[in-house]
C-alpha cells in the first residue's frame, strides 16, 4: 500500500476561481467521457482548489451549513433552488457534499479544521469533506467514502483523496475529554494531529491514493485563515471540486 505524497503545490488556475489556490497532484490533469446534451460525448477535466485566504470564491458551488457533524449529502438529490447555489448559499445542514452530476461544484470551508477532496475518475463521483475534531471523531471521512460506494459503485481502491491545509499537530493542542474521544487517555492537554487521523481512516476504508498537503493553516497568517489564531475575526477558505468541459467553459 503506497503511502502519501506530502507537500504544498501552489498554481493559477484557468478554471472556475481566477487566481492561486493549492493544487493536489494526484487530482491534477484527470479528464472523464460525459454524455453531452447532444449525440456523443463530451470530455470533462476535474477541477479543484484548497482556498488561501485571499483567493476569490467561484460562483455556483454547492454548499451546506456545517454543523460539525458526519452528515453526507447528496448534492445532486436536494431539491435546492439553483439561485441559492449560485449566490454560494447551503442549500441544507452537514459537513460532507458528494455527487456524481458533471455540471455540480461542491466545496466546503474551512479555518482550521481539515478540508478532504476526493474523486473516483472511473465513475465520477466526487466528494468534499468538512473534518473538524467531531467530525473525526465520527470518522465522517469513512462515512463519506461508505456513501459514495453505496450510492455510485465506487470501490475505494480507485478513490484519488486529497488532505488540505488545516492546523498541524504543532500548533492543536486540546484538553483531556477530547483526546478521549480518539482513545488517548491523559492527565493534561495533548496535541492533536488531525490531518494524520483523517490519513489513516482513508487507509482503513481501503483509499491508499492520498495527497497530504502537510501545510498549517495556524502557522502561516499571510496565507491562511485560522479560528484558533484570529477567533471570531477569521474568515474561511472554500476547498471545491467538480467537473468542467474541456474548453474550459463551466457548466
Amino acid at each position: 500500500m503506497s503511502g502519501p505524497v506530502v507537500g504544498p503545490l501552489v498554481v493559477p488556475v484557468a478554471g472556475p476561481v481566477a487566481g492561486s489556490v493549492v493544487s493536489a497532484p494526484n487530482l491534477a490533469g484527470i479528464e472523464l467521457m460525459r454524455r453531452g446534451d447532444r449525440a456523443g460525448e463530451e470530455r470533462c477535466v476535474l477541477v479543484h482548489g484548497f482556498g488561501l485566504r485571499d483567493a476569490p470564491w467561484p460562483d455556483g458551488v454547492a454548499l451546506v451549513r456545517q454543523i460539525h457533524s458526519d452528515i453526507v449529502v447528496d448534492a445532486g438529490a436536494e431539491d435546492a433552488d439553483p439561485e441559492v447555489i449560485r449566490k454560494n448559499e447551503p442549500i441544507c445542514e452537514g459537513d460532507a457534499l458528494i455527487t456524481d452530476r458533471p455540471e455540480s461544484l461542491i466545496g466546503i470551508k474551512t479555518a482550521d479544521c481539515v478540508p478532504i477532496l476526493l474523486a473516483d475518475p472511473a465513475t465520477g463521483a466526487v466528494g468534499a469533506v468538512h473534518a473538524g475534531w467531531r467530525g473525526t471523531a465520527q470518522h465522517i471521512v469513512a462515512g463519506t467514502v461508505r456513501e459514495m460506494s453505496a450510492r455510485w459503485g465506487v470501490r475505494p481502491e480507485n478513490l484519488r483523496a486529497a488532505i488540505g491545509p488545516a492546523i498541524g499537530v504543532c500548533c492543536y493542542q486540546v484538553g483531556v475529554e477530547v483526546a478521549r474521544r480518539f482513545g488517548i487517555e491523559c492527565s493534561g492537554s495533548v496535541h492533536l494531529d488531525l490531518a494524520k487521523i483523517n490519513h489513516q481512516q482513508l487507509v482503513q476504508m481501503g483509499v491508499s491514493n492520498v495527497w497530504v498537503s502537510g501545510e498549517c493553516t495556524f502557522c502561516s497568517p499571510l496565507r491562511f485563515y485560522s479560528f484558533r489564531r484570529e477567533r471570531e475575526q477569521a474568515g474561511r477558505m472554500l476547498s471545491y471540486i467538480g467537473w468542467q468541459k474541456h474548453d474550459g467553459r463551466a457548466f
